[in-house]
């Protein structure tokens, strides 16, 4: 059996996946009177080809020692990870070779900040954006609308070529709740609040006008509907399940109260969180000399964000099947 997860990034999360499915594999057989034959699984684990795979390889070689012990007394499942370079905006496998394709937290991100948009906005002094906003113009919003379309339509093409028939894709992804892309959302505020920071640089004198000015997220968050929409329209999958749900800016916060008790605490998580998201990309334009004073500035703008309103991420998960 042939798995992939696409997007797996340098930490442990991508071994919590593997563990569940060697689990899930595992129950399995034993439910159907197979408990010592289980299938020969292979991981490959992708992301960029700048991603800190030596990192990765070290964890894997605990998770392996760790499911040797939890295993004592009988032989694990055949359990064979390997890492694989790459944009999963490009063919990775393969005709009909993978099973499970899994990405987790990823497609919200473009192959690219869209075309064209560098004539679309910021022309004015205090309308900096670097993603949508309520202020952005509907041209500019379009042009994001328009670059996630290609890519998540041309994402299902490859997956639809390299899955076997009947195989299946685990989706899940920063999404929007209103199918108004210019309605007041989640990341406009996240994203927004960064722009603000960036642009405080600026008045400082740390960060040139043009430097900003020519920067944008290569991100889009799309709804449920633009979802299902391009699904259906290829006719490459049906899907089993798909849900919106919200979790917290701040990944350690577990009160479900609607107030948050410590912005300011929650403001360090949530910096933490975006730096390590988007450290690379920040640093590759703007340089890393920035990055200490930006995302300080960018955890006192959170703080007093969250003092005012506990705002949280809508999420979009879904699983689909490759059409027979």
């Amino acid at each position: 059996m042939i798995v992939a997860d696409l997007g797996c990034s340098s930490g442990p999360n991508t071994l919590c996946f593997i563990s569940e499915v060697i689990g899930i594999i595992t129950r399995y057989c034993k439910e159907v009177g197979l408990p010592h034959d289980h299938p020969q699984l292979q991981f490959f684990l992708n992301d960029l080809p700048g991603n800190d795979f030596n990192n990765l390889f070290k964890l894997v070689e605990q998770f392996n020692k760790l499911a040797a012990r939890n295993h004592r007394g009988e032989a694990p499942p055949p359990c064979y990870i390997s890492g694989l370079p790459g944009s999963y905006y490009t063919r990775l496998f393969p005709c009909q070779s993978v099973h499970l394709f899994h990405s987790l937290f990823c497609l919200h991100w473009r192959s690219q900040a869209p075309e064209g948009v560098k004539g679309t906005g910021k022309t004015h002094q205090h309308n900096r954006d670097i993603y949508i906003t309520k202020t952005t113009s509907p041209t500019l919003a379009k042009l994001f609308q328009q670059q996630f379309q290609r890519d998540f339509s041309l994402f299902l093409k490859l997956r639809y070529e390299e899955l076997v028939f009947g195989g299946h894709i685990i989706l899940t992804f920063i999404g929007r709740k209103h199918e108004d892309v210019l309605s007041t959302e989640s990341n406009h505020h996240l994203y927004g609040l960064l722009a603000q920071s960036l642009q405080s640089l600026v008045d400082e004198g740390l960060l040139k006008k043009e430097k900003l000015d020519s920067f944008y997220l290569p991100v889009y968050s799309p709804s449920i509907g633009e979802v299902v929409a391009i699904i259906e329209q290829s006719g490459m999958f049906n899907m089993n399940h798909v849900k919106l749900f919200e979790i917290d800016w701040d990944p350690y916060y577990d009160s479900e109260s609607d107030v948050v008790h410590d912005s300011v605490s929650s403001s360090v998580n949530v910096a933490r969180c975006i730096r390590a998201v988007m450290e690379p990309l920040i640093a590759c334009h703007f340089g890393e000399t920035i990055l200490d004073r930006l995302f300080k500035e960018y955890a006192h703008r959170v703080a007093k964000h969250l003092e005012k309103e506990k705002t949280k991420h809508a999420v979009i998960a879904l699983s689909m099947k490759k059409v027979i």
